[in-house]
Order: C-alpha cells, then sequence, then structure tokens
C-alpha cells in the first residue's frame, strides 16, 4: 500500500486528498494529505469485469454530491460509480465505452473521453446515449476530428479542453461546438516550445492557462492563452527517475492551494509541486 504501479489519472480533493488509477493493480487508492500509505477505495480484487472489479484503469473523478468516485474502466470499455465511503462493489453507469478520460462540470454531468470513436460526450444521470460534446467525426487532424483524445478538463464555462494525443495538440471546445479550437501544439510531434509529444493531463486555469502533461517529452508546459508557445516548468531533463526528472507524464491536477500533482507513470509515483 505504500507502492503504485503504473499510476494514470488522478484527482485531488478540497482536503488534499489524492485519488490515483493504478493501471497494473487494477484498483482506485486514496491517500491522505501526508500520509505514507494508501488504501484501496475501489477494485484492488485482481483483474476482472465483476462489479468489485477493475481492469487497467485509467483515470477517477469525486463527485461530491453524492459522495461517489467514478472509474474509467479501460479494459472493460465501462464507466463505473462506487461510493467513496466503504464501497465494495461499483455500478456500471456507461457501457461499451473506450474511455480513457473522465471529467465533471458545475451540474455534475460527466464527460467521457473514447480514444476508439475519438470523441467526447457528456452524459447526464438517467440518459443511456449521451451528448456528444467534440469529435465523432472519425479520427484525424481536421478541427472537428480528434486522433486518440486522453484526458479532457471542463472550465467554469463548460468549455472542453482535451489532449488530442496522436495530433500532439491541446484543442478547446466551446459548449455547444461543432469544431474545436486549437489553443496550444498543433505543430507536429517535436520538442520544441511550440510542439509537443503524445501529451496527457491538461488542467486549465481562471485566467485560460493550459498546463499540459508533455508525455514523450518527460515535461510539464505552461501556456499561456492565446500564446503561440508555451514554457516548460517542470522536468525536460530527459527521462529518468531523479526528482527534476520524469518517465512519462500522464495525469495532472491542482489542488486548492495551487500545488500541482503530476502522475510519473514509468517512475511508479505522483508528485507535487509548487508552482
Amino acid at each position: 500500500m505504500d507502492q503504485l504501479a503504473c499510476p494514470n489519472g488522478l484527482y485531488v480533493d478540497d482536503d488534499q486528498t489524492v485519488y490515483i488509477a493504478e493501471w497494473s493493480n487494477h484498483r482506485i487508492v486514496e491517500w491522505k494529505s501526508g500520509a505514507t500509505s494508501g488504501q484501496v477505495i475501489a477494485g484492488g480484487n485482481g483483474q476482472g469485469n465483476r462489479t468489485d472489479q477493475l481492469s487497467n484503469p485509467t483515470d477517477v473523478i469525486v463527485n461530491s454530491e453524492n459522495d461517489a468516485i467514478y472509474i474509467c474502466d479501460y479494459g472493460n470499455k465501462r464507466v463505473m460509480r462506487w461510493p467513496r465511503q466503504n464501497g465494495t462493489n461499483g455500478e456500471v453507469i456507461i457501457s461499451d465505452v473506450a474511455c480513457w478520460g473522465l471529467a465533471i462540470d458545475s451540474n455534475g454531468y460527466i464527460y467521457v473521453s473514447d480514444i476508439n470513436k475519438h470523441e467526447v460526450k457528456r452524459w447526464i444521470s438517467g440518459n443511456t446515449n449521451g451528448t456528444l460534446v467534440a469529435g465523432g467525426n472519425g479520427p484525424g487532424n481536421r478541427f472537428n476530428q480528434l486522433n486518440f483524445p486522453y484526458y479532457i478538463f471542463v472550465d467554469q464555462e463548460h468549455s472542453l479542453y482535451v489532449s488530442d494525443g496522436n495530433n500532439h495538440r491541446i484543442m478547446k471546445w466551446p459548449k455547444g461546438a461543432k469544431e474545436g479550437i486549437l489553443v496550444a501544439g498543433g505543430q507536429g510531434k517535436g520538442d520544441s516550445l511550440g510542439q509537443f509529444s503524445n501529451p496527457r493531463g491538461v488542467v486549465v486555469n481562471q485566467l485560460g492557462t493550459i498546463y499540459a502533461a508533455d508525455c514523450s517529452n518527460y515535461r510539464i508546459m505552461r501556456w499561456p492563452k492565446g500564446a503561440a508557445q508555451g514554457a516548460v516548468i517542470l522536468g525536460g531533463n530527459g527521462q529518468g527517475p531523479q526528482a527534476n526528472q520524469f518517465n512519462a507524464t500522464l495525469g495532472l491536477s491542482f489542488d486548492r492551494q495551487g500545488s500541482l500533482y503530476v502522475v510519473d507513470y514509468g517512475n511508479h509515483r505522483v508528485q507535487k509541486f509548487n508552482i
């Protein structure tokens, strides 16, 4: 319980509790602020498709309104809802979806990225189909397309930000838009300040500044709103296990104090930075 195995997405609660989706341990673990070990709050019963099991989970979010956690159970192609407290089983709320990233808006609507259909849908409780909010026009690099949408973020205006992995860009889809707006990257795969190499986690602050995990460049980038280039704020020192290095950056999340949490997949750790 003091180890991780290939962590993917994470969520940081108001009290700095960190929830981590562990790909290889098929579980969601909760780490209280300052704790030296975590505890399993979903899965952890081996890889499988029972309601008490997970298979390669990729992301997790918390809905404090109903005290539940939502999980991208990627290996089972489903999204599950588990009680946050003492839950021994989950409930399948979305089936047949190659989910990778999750987000929740101020209305409690759930957003799910599907890397097989190259789209993002918004799901309202009780709706079995979902509403398309980004992509859905096949894999491609047009502004109405996505190509492996991984992690997602929804701002206060319900605009959706998507890390468009194989297009090496971050796209913004305003609420109701039929196509997205390029807001970071999109200049091909590379390591210049205007490029990404397989971006993953994305978070956006109230000023519209974008923070993105530049996975294969082993760095975290910050892109001011409207900027043609970003700045390296963490990493960028090559692949490795040192404190100033990463080995594949995936999930990102801020806490209320402004600290940034980074999932360092290949080093099997989560790091917290005061930036």
